[in-house]
Protein backbone atom coordinates (compact mmCIF):
# COMPACT_ATOMS: atom_id res chain seq x y z
CA UNK A 1 0.00 0.00 0.00
CA UNK A 2 1.04 3.62 -0.51
CA UNK A 3 0.88 6.78 1.55
CA UNK A 4 -2.54 8.37 2.00
CA UNK A 5 -4.20 11.71 2.57
CA UNK A 6 -2.98 13.59 -0.48
CA UNK A 7 -4.90 15.43 -3.17
CA UNK A 8 -3.80 16.28 -6.70
CA UNK A 9 -6.51 18.90 -7.21
CA UNK A 10 -5.32 22.30 -8.33
CA UNK A 11 -2.02 21.13 -9.82
CA UNK A 12 -1.24 22.76 -13.14
CA UNK A 13 0.27 21.20 -16.24
CA UNK A 14 -0.02 17.66 -17.48
CA UNK A 15 2.03 14.91 -18.91
CA UNK A 16 0.88 11.57 -20.22
CA UNK A 17 2.03 8.13 -19.22
CA UNK A 18 2.65 6.18 -22.38
CA UNK A 19 0.33 3.17 -22.49
CA UNK A 20 0.34 2.69 -26.24
CA UNK A 21 -2.99 4.50 -26.47
CA UNK A 22 -4.17 6.12 -29.68
CA UNK A 23 -7.43 7.63 -30.85
CA UNK A 24 -9.66 10.66 -30.91
CA UNK A 25 -12.08 12.28 -28.50
CA UNK A 26 -15.39 14.11 -28.60
CA UNK A 27 -17.27 17.25 -27.59
CA UNK A 28 -15.24 19.88 -25.73
CA UNK A 29 -16.34 21.28 -22.40
CA UNK A 30 -16.19 25.05 -22.05
CA UNK A 31 -14.03 24.56 -18.94
CA UNK A 32 -12.15 21.36 -18.01
CA UNK A 33 -11.87 20.10 -14.46
CA UNK A 34 -8.82 21.07 -12.42
CA UNK A 35 -5.64 19.95 -14.18
CA UNK A 36 -3.78 16.90 -12.96
CA UNK A 37 -0.07 16.19 -13.26
CA UNK A 38 -0.64 12.70 -14.67
CA UNK A 39 -3.28 13.28 -17.33
CA UNK A 40 -6.02 15.85 -17.84
CA UNK A 41 -9.26 15.19 -19.67
CA UNK A 42 -10.42 18.22 -21.62
CA UNK A 43 -13.89 17.02 -22.53
CA UNK A 44 -16.98 15.32 -21.25
CA UNK A 45 -17.24 11.68 -22.34
CA UNK A 46 -20.39 9.58 -22.68
CA UNK A 47 -21.81 6.64 -24.58
CA UNK A 48 -20.83 6.70 -28.24
CA UNK A 49 -17.45 8.31 -27.69
CA UNK A 50 -14.20 6.52 -28.43
CA UNK A 51 -10.45 7.04 -28.41
CA UNK A 52 -7.53 7.35 -26.04
CA UNK A 53 -9.39 9.54 -23.52
CA UNK A 54 -12.00 6.79 -23.16
CA UNK A 55 -9.32 4.14 -22.82
CA UNK A 56 -7.59 6.05 -20.01
CA UNK A 57 -10.93 6.49 -18.28
CA UNK A 58 -11.66 2.77 -18.59
CA UNK A 59 -8.37 1.94 -16.87
CA UNK A 60 -9.44 4.04 -13.89
CA UNK A 61 -13.00 2.71 -13.56
CA UNK A 62 -12.31 -0.94 -14.45
CA UNK A 63 -12.49 -1.91 -10.79
CA UNK A 64 -16.11 -0.78 -10.73
CA UNK A 65 -17.19 -3.57 -13.05
CA UNK A 66 -20.35 -5.60 -12.66
CA UNK A 67 -20.21 -8.95 -10.89
CA UNK A 68 -18.12 -11.25 -13.08
CA UNK A 69 -18.17 -8.84 -16.01
CA UNK A 70 -14.85 -6.98 -16.40
CA UNK A 71 -14.69 -3.69 -18.27
CA UNK A 72 -12.98 -4.04 -21.63
CA UNK A 73 -10.15 -1.54 -22.07
CA UNK A 74 -10.98 -0.98 -25.73
CA UNK A 75 -11.43 2.78 -26.04
CA UNK A 76 -15.17 2.45 -26.77
CA UNK A 77 -17.62 4.13 -24.37
CA UNK A 78 -20.46 1.63 -24.40
CA UNK A 79 -23.03 0.56 -21.79
CA UNK A 80 -20.41 -1.46 -19.89
CA UNK A 81 -18.22 1.60 -19.42
CA UNK A 82 -21.19 3.85 -18.60
CA UNK A 83 -22.32 1.40 -15.91
CA UNK A 84 -18.82 1.29 -14.43
CA UNK A 85 -18.73 5.09 -14.37
CA UNK A 86 -22.09 5.09 -12.58
CA UNK A 87 -20.76 2.71 -9.92
CA UNK A 88 -17.64 4.83 -9.52
CA UNK A 89 -19.81 7.93 -9.11
CA UNK A 90 -22.07 6.23 -6.61
CA UNK A 91 -19.11 4.82 -4.69
CA UNK A 92 -17.68 8.30 -4.17
CA UNK A 93 -20.95 10.15 -3.60
CA UNK A 94 -21.00 11.95 -6.93
CA UNK A 95 -23.89 12.72 -9.26
CA UNK A 96 -24.77 9.38 -10.85
CA UNK A 97 -25.36 9.76 -14.58
CA UNK A 98 -22.81 7.51 -16.30
CA UNK A 99 -21.24 10.54 -17.95
CA UNK A 100 -17.60 11.41 -17.30
CA UNK A 101 -17.31 15.14 -16.77
CA UNK A 102 -15.54 17.61 -14.46
CA UNK A 103 -16.93 16.17 -11.22
CA UNK A 104 -15.90 12.63 -12.13
CA UNK A 105 -12.48 13.74 -13.38
CA UNK A 106 -11.83 15.73 -10.23
CA UNK A 107 -12.45 12.60 -8.17
CA UNK A 108 -10.06 10.63 -10.37
CA UNK A 109 -7.43 13.38 -10.05
CA UNK A 110 -7.70 13.22 -6.28
CA UNK A 111 -6.97 9.49 -6.42
CA UNK A 112 -3.89 9.47 -8.62
CA UNK A 113 -0.24 10.39 -8.35
CA UNK A 114 2.00 12.04 -10.92
CA UNK A 115 3.02 8.65 -12.34
CA UNK A 116 -0.67 7.76 -12.85
CA UNK A 117 -0.72 5.18 -10.06
CA UNK A 118 -3.74 5.27 -7.73
CA UNK A 119 -3.57 6.77 -4.27
CA UNK A 120 -2.87 3.66 -2.24
CA UNK A 121 -0.62 1.59 -4.49
CA UNK A 122 2.85 2.07 -5.96
CA UNK A 123 4.86 0.36 -8.70
CA UNK A 124 7.42 -0.65 -6.06
CA UNK A 125 4.88 -3.02 -4.50
CA UNK A 126 4.66 -5.03 -7.72
CA UNK A 127 8.29 -5.46 -8.81
CA UNK A 128 9.82 -8.92 -9.05
CA UNK A 129 11.09 -10.37 -5.79
CA UNK A 130 14.48 -11.17 -7.32
CA UNK A 131 15.34 -7.50 -7.81
CA UNK A 132 14.82 -7.48 -11.60
CA UNK A 133 12.15 -4.79 -11.45
CA UNK A 134 9.73 -5.30 -14.33
CA UNK A 135 12.19 -7.02 -16.66
CA UNK A 136 12.74 -10.68 -17.47
CA UNK A 137 9.08 -11.56 -17.83
CA UNK A 138 7.09 -13.06 -20.69
CA UNK A 139 6.38 -9.65 -22.21
CA UNK A 140 8.17 -6.33 -22.52
CA UNK A 141 8.88 -4.10 -19.54
CA UNK A 142 6.51 -1.45 -20.91
CA UNK A 143 3.70 -3.99 -21.25
CA UNK A 144 4.32 -5.20 -17.71
CA UNK A 145 4.05 -1.64 -16.37
CA UNK A 146 0.81 -1.06 -18.28
CA UNK A 147 -0.66 -4.32 -16.98
CA UNK A 148 0.42 -3.54 -13.42
CA UNK A 149 -1.12 -0.08 -13.64
CA UNK A 150 -4.46 -1.52 -14.73
CA UNK A 151 -4.47 -3.98 -11.84
CA UNK A 152 -3.57 -1.23 -9.36
CA UNK A 153 -6.67 0.73 -10.34
CA UNK A 154 -8.81 -2.37 -9.87
CA UNK A 155 -7.29 -2.86 -6.44
CA UNK A 156 -7.91 0.81 -5.60
CA UNK A 157 -11.63 0.29 -6.31
CA UNK A 158 -11.68 -2.94 -4.33
CA UNK A 159 -9.96 -1.22 -1.40
CA UNK A 160 -12.58 1.53 -1.34
CA UNK A 161 -15.41 -1.01 -1.45
CA UNK A 162 -13.85 -2.79 1.51
CA UNK A 163 -14.02 0.24 3.75
CA UNK A 164 -10.79 1.98 2.67
CA UNK A 165 -8.69 -0.36 4.76
CA UNK A 166 -5.28 -1.40 3.38
CA UNK A 167 -4.73 -4.24 0.93
CA UNK A 168 -1.33 -5.90 1.11
CA UNK A 169 0.39 -7.21 -2.02
CA UNK A 170 2.65 -10.17 -1.27
CA UNK A 171 3.56 -10.85 -4.90
CA UNK A 172 3.06 -8.84 -8.07
CA UNK A 173 5.16 -9.18 -11.21
CA UNK A 174 7.66 -12.03 -11.34
CA UNK A 175 10.49 -12.51 -13.78
CA UNK A 176 10.43 -15.93 -15.40
CA UNK A 177 13.43 -17.03 -13.35
CA UNK A 178 11.87 -15.81 -10.10
CA UNK A 179 8.56 -17.44 -10.95
CA UNK A 180 10.36 -20.73 -11.53
CA UNK A 181 12.29 -20.35 -8.27
CA UNK A 182 9.12 -19.91 -6.19
CA UNK A 183 7.28 -22.73 -7.92
CA UNK A 184 4.88 -20.57 -9.90
CA UNK A 185 2.74 -22.09 -12.64
CA UNK A 186 4.37 -22.18 -16.08
CA UNK A 187 3.44 -19.07 -18.06
CA UNK A 188 1.97 -17.57 -14.88
CA UNK A 189 -0.01 -14.34 -15.14
CA UNK A 190 2.56 -12.96 -12.70
CA UNK A 191 5.18 -13.07 -15.48
CA UNK A 192 3.07 -10.61 -17.51
CA UNK A 193 2.30 -8.21 -14.66
CA UNK A 194 -1.32 -9.34 -14.79
CA UNK A 195 -1.53 -10.83 -11.28
CA UNK A 196 -1.34 -9.86 -7.63
CA UNK A 197 -1.36 -12.03 -4.52
CA UNK A 198 -2.98 -10.48 -1.45
CA UNK A 199 -2.64 -11.14 2.26
CA UNK A 200 -3.35 -8.93 5.26
CA UNK A 201 -6.06 -7.90 7.69
CA UNK A 202 -9.04 -8.88 5.54
CA UNK A 203 -9.89 -12.55 5.46
CA UNK A 204 -8.68 -14.26 2.32
CA UNK A 205 -12.26 -15.19 1.47
CA UNK A 206 -13.44 -11.59 1.86
CA UNK A 207 -10.74 -10.59 -0.61
CA UNK A 208 -11.80 -13.29 -3.05
CA UNK A 209 -15.46 -12.32 -2.81
CA UNK A 210 -14.80 -8.61 -3.30
CA UNK A 211 -12.66 -9.33 -6.36
CA UNK A 212 -15.65 -10.79 -8.20
CA UNK A 213 -17.10 -7.29 -8.59
CA UNK A 214 -13.77 -5.53 -9.05
CA UNK A 215 -12.87 -6.60 -12.57
CA UNK A 216 -10.81 -9.73 -11.86
CA UNK A 217 -11.57 -12.74 -14.03
CA UNK A 218 -8.90 -14.83 -12.33
CA UNK A 219 -9.46 -15.54 -8.60
CA UNK A 220 -7.73 -18.38 -6.77
CA UNK A 221 -8.03 -18.61 -3.02
CA UNK A 222 -8.56 -20.78 0.05
CA UNK A 223 -9.37 -24.37 -0.76
CA UNK A 224 -7.40 -24.32 -4.00
CA UNK A 225 -4.07 -26.12 -3.91
CA UNK A 226 -1.27 -23.84 -2.72
CA UNK A 227 -3.59 -20.89 -1.99
CA UNK A 228 -4.53 -21.23 1.65
CA UNK A 229 -2.16 -18.43 2.71
CA UNK A 230 -3.03 -15.82 0.07
CA UNK A 231 -5.66 -14.82 -2.48
CA UNK A 232 -4.47 -14.67 -6.07
CA UNK A 233 -6.15 -12.17 -8.42
CA UNK A 234 -5.43 -11.70 -12.10
CA UNK A 235 -6.68 -10.24 -15.34
CA UNK A 236 -7.36 -12.83 -18.04
CA UNK A 237 -9.68 -13.28 -21.01
CA UNK A 238 -11.88 -16.02 -19.56
CA UNK A 239 -13.25 -16.49 -16.07
CA UNK A 240 -11.47 -18.83 -13.66
CA UNK A 241 -12.71 -18.58 -10.07
CA UNK A 242 -11.35 -21.27 -7.77
CA UNK A 243 -11.74 -20.62 -4.05
CA UNK A 244 -13.72 -23.63 -2.78
CA UNK A 245 -13.67 -22.50 0.84
CA UNK A 246 -15.17 -19.12 -0.10
CA UNK A 247 -17.67 -19.68 -2.91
Amino acid sequence: MKRTGRSMLGLLGAFTLSLGLLGGTSVLDPAPAAADSCYTWGETLSQGDSGSDVRRLQVRVAGWAAYGDPVNIDGVYGPETANAVERFQSGYGLTVDGVAGPETYSQIYSLQDADCTPAHFAYSEFTSGDGSGFSGGNTSTSNVRSNVLRNMWKLEAMRHKMGDSPLYVSSGFRSVSHNDAVGGAPNSKHTYGLAADLTGAHSLCDLARAARSSGFNGIIGPGAAGHNDHTHLDTRSGRYWNAPNCF
